[in-house]
């Protein structure tokens, strides 16, 4: 039998909501991708739940929270405790994007989901690999290997290739075939006939625009606000397709020298774009090859303004500008309010660059004809002050006296333990110092000199010491030369160095917080939210333009075809789009379609049988090897037979037959010209007519 494959859908089949699949390969479960939407709702994490204790490895593939936002609490609450693989730009920017989401969220609510701590002890966990980088596990998962691979759609978003015994399960979900100006397109057409190809059918029913058109209305529609004095505002996501937005607006004001300001508001703008700006190997060539030459950074931006406070755009508030603001959702964040106050006026401008989650204001806003008016609900948070405040510090006073007397309750309850069930154990009795000195005679002739002070009634045990300072003796060993050392002491662990590093980005974080943010993390005084709902009439304009950075659905279909999986799993993606996906590959990629709904547990075995061989010394001592590229083959003619009952190829007991010639992967005509033309002959391509 081939290598034993199940996929279970926990949440994104037959809809739009977050990413999160079990897989398992031959028992070794993995967790494929761990997302929420930004309405947290608990509810479409309860299949997770069950199953999280299992779990032998989380795979992320994109830094956003429809990819990895339940990861904290998942790890806090359902004891997922499993290692995380991620790409280096998914660790740190999914790091930010939580940040981003539990600050906005803190401002507004009592959020208590998770917390900042939460966030750090989840992301600490995250093994961290580069593009191509084979991972082999080990115990459980030996001869399993993984490795991420260019997706496209979001920086360091990630194809991953999953082998065992040769067969590959390829997971390649919000995939973008397109070159853009900051990510190279994705490479999952290099697979050809994986054994299982899982991928989503989000776009299956979309077809774009041409990339130059494209832009044009974006930046067309832009202009057309500013010049009318209205403000335009972008909801974006904390630092995933909000880059490439940033680049299109950065390179055209820089091209047509315009004045108008454009700002990125977060919680973590300029932590996001710092990090960012050293991801440059994890970008398109060209942005690579930019920088080899002139040392220009795509990413130092000079019309683009990184602010974390809503404040600054007050200062400019008669001037026409361009806002780029968190969440993109409009629940939460400094989107919504700026669109609250943003809408009433038609002179301005809300460009949506991506579909809203259902359930959200974003979504709300874009359906046609869109709303005429919205309720919303504004928060704030508050000190508390007068008889709230006074009530607070009793209930904490009364909470503190309640720890202190479990704390002692239970030093109680471990000494007594500690000292056995001996009735003549003595109990020490502690005694303020000041009024020992009376005594002291008294105590050292009864106690040969000791000042222990003993409950009456019980005698010291034969074992009892005075109390004293504690001293440890050095007992290490010594040569010539001094003591001598074990260098292991002194080795930096890398999860130290994660540590130390998860600190840091703490310590930045403080200092380049909005003023809300940081009050939240820094202040202590006694707060409240304050609620209120209002109506909000909407007069500006509302647009949307796909910038979502992934492949239409008429490049699935091609891509589909070219990697022909032998099965295929379809998830995340509408219930008319999902069945229209599945009915064309069924007819036109292969037979073996399957798109299950949650906690459906699908098959996808391979058909094939593959056994396990050694080659013998023999067969290898006649074997001879033509270098191609990076690589050495061989024709191989061998017996099978056992050795030890293992499977054992062996040289042919009769003369091997001879073999034509074989052409090995994709011979390019350019390529093959240069290569005649290196050896002295001269060729020229002539295109059929």
């Amino acid at each position: 039998m081939g290598t034993s494959v199940q996929v279970t859908p926990l949440c994104g089949v037959y809809s739009e909501n977050p990413l999160c699949y079990l897989l398992s390969i031959d028992g070794f479960n993995f967790l494929m991708d761990c997302g929420w939407n930004d309405l947290f709702d608990e509810n479409l994490l309860k299949p997770l739940a069950r199953l999280a204790p299992k779990i032998d490895a989380v795979l992320l593939s994109h830094p956003d929270i429809l990819h990895l936002g339940a990861l904290p609490y998942a790890m806090k609450h359902f004891k997922l405790s499993a290692p995380v693989y991620s790409t280096e730009p998914v660790y740190r920017l999914g790091l930010l994007t939580m940040y981003d989401h539990y600050l906005s969220r803190r401002q507004v609510s009592d959020f208590n989901l998770f917390t900042l701590d939460d966030i750090d002890t989840a992301f600490q966990n995250v093994t961290r690999l580069t593009y191509s980088q084979n991972y082999h596990f080990s115990d459980k998962g030996e001869g399993i290997v993984i490795a991420p691979h260019v997706a496209g759609h979001l920086l360091g978003g990630t194809v991953w290739k999953i082998t065992k015994d040769g067969e590959d399960v390829v997971y390649g979900v919000d995939f973008n075939h397109r070159k853009e100006r900051h990510l190279n397109g994705t490479v999952l057409e290099s697979f050809v006939r994986p054994a299982v190809l899982i991928t989503d059918a989000y776009n299956a029913l979309n077809n774009q625009l041409y990339k130059r058109q494209r832009d044009q209305e974006f930046i067309d529609a832009i202009l057309k606000a500013l010049r009318a004095d209205g403000n335009v505002l972008l909801p974006v996501d904390t630092a995933g397709r909000a880059l490439e937005l940033i680049l299109i607006l950065e390179q055209y004001w820089a091209q047509q020298h315009l004045t108008f300001p454009i700002f990125f508001l977060t919680n973590v703008a300029t932590s996001s774009i710092d990090y960012v700006k050293s991801f440059l190997e994890w970008m398109s060539d060209s942005i690579a090859k930019s920088f080899e030459h002139t040392r220009d950074n795509a990413f130092a931006l000079k019309h683009v303004t990184l602010i974390i406070n809503k404040n600054e755009l007050e200062k400019l508030a008669e001037v026409p500008k361009v806002v780029l603001a968190s969440m993109a959702s409009l629940e939460v964040g400094f989107s919504h309010d700026i669109f609250v106050e943003w809408a009433i006026e038609a002179k301005n401008l809300v460009l949506f660059t991506e579909k809203g989650q259902f359930g959200t204001l974003a979504r709300m806003l874009q359906v046609d004809p869109p709303p005429k008016a919205v309720k919303v609900t504004m928060s704030k948070r508050v000190p508390l002050v007068g008889d709230e405040l006074k009530a607070y510090e009793e209930e904490q006073s009364r909470i503190k006296k309640e720890e202190a007397l479990k704390a002692t309750l239970i030093k109680e309850e471990e000494l007594r333990t500690s000292q056995g069930a001996d009735a003549n154990v003595a109990v020490p009795m502690v005694i303020d110092a000041n009024s020992s000195h009376g005594s002291s005679n008294v105590a050292s002739s009864r106690f040969g000199g000791h000042l222990d002070i003993v409950i009456d009634g019980f005698i010291p045990p034969a074992t009892s010491v005075a109390p004293m300072f504690p001293f440890f003796e050095n007992t290490a060993e010594w040569d010539d030369y001094g003591e001598i050392i074990n260098p292991d002491d002194y080795i930096i662990k890398e999860e130290d160095m994660d540590q130390a590093s998860m600190q840091g980005i703490g310590v930045e974080l403080d200092g380049k917080l909005d003023e809300g943010s940081a009050h939240l993390l820094l202040d202590s005084t006694p707060s409240k939210v304050v609620s209120n709902e209002m109506t909000v009439q909407v007069k500006c304009g509302l647009t949307y333009m796909d910038f979502e950075g992934r492949s239409d659905g008429r490049s699935i279909k091609s891509i589909l075809a070219h990697v022909a999986p032998l099965k295929l799993v379809l998830v995340h993606g509408s219930a008319e789009a999902t069945e229209h996906l599945k009915q064309h590959c069924a007819k036109h990629v292969c037979p073996h379609v399957y798109a299950p709904q949650i906690d459906e547990t699908i098959d996808v075995t391979s058909d094939l049988c593959a056994y396990k061989v050694q080659l013998s010394e023999r067969l290898m001592s006649n074997v001879i090897f033509k270098k191609l590229g990076d690589y050495e083959i061989a024709w191989i003619d061998a017996e099978v037979g056992k050795t030890n009952d293992i499977l054992t190829l062996g040289p042919l007991s009769s003369t091997p037959p001879t073999h034509k010639t074989v052409l090995v992967g994709d011979l390019k005509l350019a390529d093959f010209k240069q290569f005649l033309a290196s050896k002295g002959v001269q060729g020229k391509i002539v295109k059929p007519t």
